[in-house]
C-alpha cells in the first residue's frame, strides 16, 4: 500500500478561509449530472469533546475498576456501519464529514476526496487507505462495562456521529492501535495527545464506562499536553 508524507493545506481553502466564504454542498433538489454530489467546505471533523479543565473532572468520575473478560464478545454484539439517512450509512457519513471535496455516488460511497488522518498527519485521496475507527474501540468498550448494555445502546455506541467517537484515520494506524487503551497506545502525533484524551474521556464518561488505573494514568499524563 503507498504511503506519502502529509501536505500542506490547500490554497482553496485558505483562500475561502480568509475571505470567509463556505460553499455548500448541491442541494438534495439539485443533483449534479454525473448523478454525484461534491462536498466543497473546510473539513469539519467530529464534534469537539468539552476542553481539558472539563476532561480531568469527566476523569476523574469514572469508576476505576480492572478490565472485564471477553467473554461474549463479537464485533456483532455493537451493530454497525447503521443508516443514517437515505443509502449514507455511518462509515460514509464519516468520510464526507472529514474529508474536503469528497465526491459521492449515487450509493453514498466516496469516489475521491483528500483526508488527513488526525493521529499521525498523513494526507490520503483513496479511501482504501482510510479507516473509522472508534476512539473507545469496541472490544475495549465490551471490557469497560459494554457487555452489560442492550443492543441497541451497543448500536448506538457503535454509530455515534454526534460525539468524538468516530474518526477518518490512516488505516494501518488504526489497525497498530487495535483495541488498546491509552495505557498501551497513543497517536503517532503527540501535538494530538490532549484532543485524544479529551475525545477518549468524554466517550466513556457519556456511556459511563469503566477505566482501570493504568489507563487513568495515562489519560491524566495526556492531558498535561492540553
Amino acid at each position: 500500500m503507498r504511503r506519502w508524507p502529509a501536505t500542506a493545506i490547500c490554497t482553496f481553502i485558505a483562500t475561502s478561509a480568509s475571505a470567509g466564504l463556505l460553499v455548500a454542498p448541491a442541494a438534495a433538489d439539485t443533483p449534479h449530472p454525473d448523478r454525484q454530489a461534491r462536498q466543497r467546505a473546510v473539513r469539519l471533523l467530529p464534534p469537539p469533546p468539552p476542553d481539558g479543565a472539563a476532561a480531568r473532572a469527566h476523569l476523574a468520575e469514572l469508576r476505576t475498576a480492572p478490565e472485564g473478560s471477553m467473554e461474549g464478545y463479537s464485533r456483532g454484539q455493537f451493530p454497525h456501519w447503521a443508516t443514517v439517512e437515505g443509502t449514507c450509512d455511518t462509515r460514509e457519513s464519516a468520510l464526507k464529514r472529514d474529508g474536503q471535496d469528497v465526491v459521492t455516488d449515487a450509493a453514498c460511497r466516496a469516489t475521491s476526496g483528500r483526508w488527513e488522518s488526525p493521529y499521525d498527519g498523513g494526507v490520503w485521496t483513496d479511501r482504501q487507505d482510510l479507516d473509522i475507527d472508534h476512539m473507545v474501540p469496541l472490544a475495549q468498550a465490551w471490557r469497560s462495562g459494554a457487555n452489560e448494555w442492550t443492543t441497541a445502546r451497543r448500536r448506538q455506541f457503535a454509530n455515534d456521529l454526534e460525539s468524538s467517537q468516530l474518526w477518518t484515520v490512516t488505516d494501518n494506524v488504526n489497525q497498530s492501535k487495535g483495541d488498546k487503551d491509552p495505557a498501551l497506545w497513543k497517536p503517532p502525533l503527540t501535538s494530538f495527545y490532549c484532543t485524544y484524551a479529551r475525545s477518549w474521556v468524554d466517550v466513556k464518561w457519556r456511556y459511563a464506562l469503566n477505566a482501570d488505573a493504568a489507563e487513568k494514568s495515562a489519560l491524566t499524563d495526556m492531558l498535561t499536553t492540553c
